[in-house]
């Protein structure tokens, strides 16, 4: 038997683009077995989709925790170098000897940063907090979240240049503003690369009959995890969009977007079992609620087969087998009114609710934004594993667990394709 200890990995370095779940996980099953990993986010902060959930399903635990632990074993570990606010601009060579471009945007915060918050309290600009889904603001200096890694707050560039900016500065005891922070450009050279860019919620604008952004208490199944959450724009109150009044009915729209010839053809995997998460939510924080659940089939495989029929057993959660024709918004009381077909009765329903949430579908991101290098695709815009190797929800529609698994398995083959080289 070898000692792993002593034990010297074959040269070459894996670039792990995407620092989610599944980037996250194929980086450190890699590193720790001796090999040198570049990982690459886009984002101000490591972490990915998995940080704006408020639980995991099926045991309802915070992805905190989890995340933490992956976050520690990052900052333990010399063979991985992170970089944060940076996203690849070019790919070229082949396996073994990649040339990769990439581009690095400024946080115009540097690190001395010892997350003091001074910076945010003397920025008197505020912006939509793209974390929340825009459902609040933030200030225009801020720290993306409170689990955020690395823990550096960011300044947004439209403050740049002005008074506020400079406000920032002078409130900052520990030199950490740099307003002249510049975007810059930098090649390495890479042996094997792994895309792990995730996904993200199919656009529900496109779907005009369930009026996304006409409705004012429609929202997406993302916006209710960041509702549910006690780090959300209400602090964990489940309350509609319109009034701020504290949901007491509330549906589900399963299916909005997947399984759909015109939008998404596929199952996204993960919707049947969010939304039974989230039925949960309500049902903890308001045990008088209400819950209406429409659906066309409801996919929940292996051992969620017994968190569904938990959920099912709640006297005060219907199903409805119909897929829903419209919504529309009562002008008086700002209600959501749904219209449905039950196929099992045969009666067409219409029924009225403080608030909606729509399952909208998995879309990987290389769907709108593809892979600058020699990548091939399904017909719906996930990667294929071919010279680059992919993961996670790029790969297919996949939840935190199954993620977690084919990042293992991607770091395997990403070691294989060092060794054999």
């Amino acid at each position: 038997m070898s000692d792993q200890k002593n034990a010297t990995p074959v040269p070459g370095t894996i670039m792990v683009v995407g620092g989610g779940i599944s980037g996250i996980t194929t980086a450190l099953e890699a590193a720790e077995v001796g090999f040198e990993i570049f990982l690459i986010e886009k984002n101000p902060y490591l972490g990915g989709r998995v940080s704006q959930l408020n639980k995991y399903f099926p045991k309802l635990c915070p992805p905190t925790c989890g995340l933490e632990i992956n976050f520690q074993r990052i900052k333990k570990n010399k063979n991985i170098k992170w970089f944060t606010l940076t996203e690849v601009e070019k790919i070229s060579g082949g396996p073994g000897s990649y040339d990769v471009t990439l581009k690095t945007s400024p946080r115009y915060v540097n690190g001395n940063c010892t997350g003091c918050n001074k910076c945010a309290e003397a920025c008197d600009v505020e912006i939509p907090n793209a974390f929340n889904f825009g459902m609040n603001k933030r200030k225009a200096a801020y720290l993306p979240h409170e689990m955020a890694f690395p823990q550096r707050y960011v300044l947004d560039p439209s403050i740049i240049g002005t008074a506020t900016a400079q406000k920032c500065k002078d409130a900052c005891a520990y030199s950490a503003i740099d307003l002249d922070d510049k975007a810059r450009s930098f090649n390495v050279k890479v042996a094997s690369i792994v895309w792990a860019t995730g996904w993200n919620p199919y656009d529900p604008t496109r779907m005009e009959n369930l009026s996304f952004g006409k409705v004012q208490n429609v929202v997406t199944n993302m916006m209710m995890e960041r509702l549910a959450a006690d780090n959300g724009p209400t602090h964990g109150k489940i309350v509609r969009p319109s009034d701020g009044k504290e949901v007491n009915n509330i549906a589900f729209v399963q299916c909005a977007g997947s399984r759909d010839e015109n939008h998404l053809p596929f199952c996204s995997y993960i919707c049947c079992m969010a939304s039974l998460k989230q039925t949960t939510y309500i049902r903890e924080k308001n045990p008088d609620s209400k819950v209406t659940v429409f659906y066309i089939d409801l996919r929940t495989p292996g051992r969620y087969e017994k968190f569904y029929k938990k959920v099912k057993a709640d006297g005060n959660v219907s199903f409805v087998k119909g897929k829903v024709a419209r919504i529309e918004e009562d002008p008086a009381t700002k209600d959501a009114i749904v219209t449905v077909e039950d196929t099992l009765s045969g009666q067409k329903l219409q029924e009225r609710f403080d608030m909606v949430v729509l399952a909208t579908g998995m879309e990987p991101s290389t769907a709108s934004s593809k892979v600058p290098g020699n990548a091939k695709y399904d017909e719906n815009g996930f990667v294929i594993p071919g010279e680059i190797l992919a993961t996670g929800c790029c790969k297919k529609p996949s939840d935190v667990m199954l993620s977690g698994e084919t990042a293992t398995g991607t770091a395997l083959k990403a070691i294989q394709t060092l060794v054999r080289r």
